[in-house]
């Protein structure tokens, strides 16, 4: 406590250290410094082309807000949050690609941290604060930043840890307090028919004791409840993004981990974000471990885990296959994430199978409904390129693309795409000399 007090001080104290053309580090999602960020944001006028990494991070960010000229502050991201998708399309967040299961070793060897800013739990009495549902990005990041400043957040939970998930008061520079608002429960995840048309295909892959990677969003929520209501039993959790699917199935006695081959008896994650409920779940809990990324995303891990089924959505495929996941044509809309950690980790695996899962057709703003499944890319940005992309599921049903051929391929997709536009597929298909059925069928 002696040493606890010398380093505290108040945030405007702290951003003192921040000089022009620093690089600083905000970490991910909960993580992000609230009363530094602000703080920062009042010396605009004095520092020039700092430049701000975050990730996951919802609004509103004060280095951004406050310099649309970005002559001071610049900000990016590895990940888009919704609220980072409007940065981004305000011309006032710059995407960084990062494959996730790399994050450490790209902080070690590749970036610069003048300085990090993260907010973690109060101090225990052995001195050490806790990076909380920010594990699994929060320590590498810490561990190569020159000058370490921590934001004590009264309400974050305590998440134990495989390892990386505490900093010591030793390791730190300057100590921050403040009053914090309560996390506020986002708008919840409701599925749609189509969501749990989609859930309803993957289920008969789903075995007892499989171990399940789920992103965000509410297709994974969907698949959560539909799996709450059956009799799978003894299921695990191993995932880079812990969501309310996992406290949907734990409540119905479906979530124990006691058949996973690592980790037995250990739900496994890196970053959470949902509901205030999934954080006090998560809060002081034995049966769960939060990991850096650089354990829970590798492949060689995920790929330990026998029935590891791995479940991603995506925006859009081409009838040669390849995904696209993170943009609408150069719109940024999300990022890479770990879908190529888990479509390479999960397919190794015993028993393991990777899923792609979108529905069949979107609506723009005007009500015009357009096909998902698409001829060829054309300018977006491919997230899991072909030779990699495994299963891939929609209201339709579900294929398998490992060791097909193109027009093998392009049968599947057709097949699955929705009933209005696949005559249409199958002429472009034939244009590209990558069908062999006739489009009379």
């Amino acid at each position: 406590m002696t040493e606890y007090r010398q380093k505290l001080c108040t945030p405007e104290e702290a951003v003192e250290v921040v000089k022009s053309g620093d690089w600083v580090d905000y970490t991910s999602s909960l993580g992000k410094p609230v009363l530094l960020d602000k703080a920062l944001a009042k010396r605009r006028d004095e520092l020039f082309d700092v430049k701000i990494r975050g990730n996951l991070v919802e609004g509103p960010i004060e280095v951004a807000e406050c310099d649309e000229t970005q002559e001071h502050f610049v900000y990016h991201t590895w990940h888009c949050s919704a609220y980072e998708r409007k940065l981004c399309d305000r011309g006032l967040c710059y995407y960084i690609p990062m494959v996730f299961h790399n994050n450490a070793a790209y902080y070690k060897y590749f970036l610069n941290v003048n300085v990090v800013m993260v907010s973690v739990s109060p101090m225990d009495k052995h001195g050490y604060f806790n990076y909380s549902v920010n594990t699994g990005v929060a320590g590498p990041i810490v561990q190569n930043a020159d000058v370490v400043i921590v934001e004590v957040n009264e309400h974050m939970p305590k998440i134990h840890g495989g390892y990386g998930e505490c900093i010591h008061v030793s390791e730190v520079d300057y100590i921050v307090e403040g009053k914090h608002e309560p996390f506020t429960t986002g708008k919840p995840y409701v599925p749609s028919e189509i969501d749990r048309k989609i859930a309803q295909n993957l289920l008969p892959y789903i075995c007892d004791g499989a171990t399940l990677q789920l992103g965000i969003g509410s297709m994974p929520n969907a698949l959560g409840e539909l799996i709450a209501e059956t009799d799978r039993k003894d299921l695990g959790m191993h995932t880079e993004l812990c969501s309310d699917a996992y406290l949907h199935l734990y409540k119905a006695g479906k979530l124990t981990n006691k058949k996973k081959t690592i980790d037995r008896g250990k739900g496994v994650f890196g970053v959470a974000i949902g509901s205030s409920e999934l954080y006090e779940w998560l809060d002081d809990n034995h049966g769960v471990a939060a990991y850096p990324l650089e354990y829970v995303n590798r492949p060689d891990v995920i790929a330990q885990i026998d029935n590891m089924v791995s479940i991603n959505s995506c925006v859009s495929v081409d009838l040669y296959g390849q995904v696209s996941s993170e943009s609408f044509g150069a719109r940024q809309i999300s990022g890479t994430g770990g879908q190529l950690d888990f479509l390479i980790g999960a397919s190794s695996a015993r028993g393991g199978k990777a899923f792609i899962c979108m529905s069949s057709t979107y609506k723009d703003k005007s009500g015009q409904l357009f096909s998902r499944v698409l001829p060829q890319f054309n300018g977006d940005i491919i997230t899991s390129p072909r030779s990699q992309v495994y299963f891939l599921a929609t209201e339709y049903g579900v294929i398998n693309m490992e060791g097909r051929s193109t027009w093998e391929r392009a049968e599947g997709l057709i097949s699955i795409a929705h009933p209005d536009f696949r005559d249409e597929l199958i002429k472009e298909a034939e244009k590209r000399k990558i069908w062999r059925r006739s489009n009379k069928r």
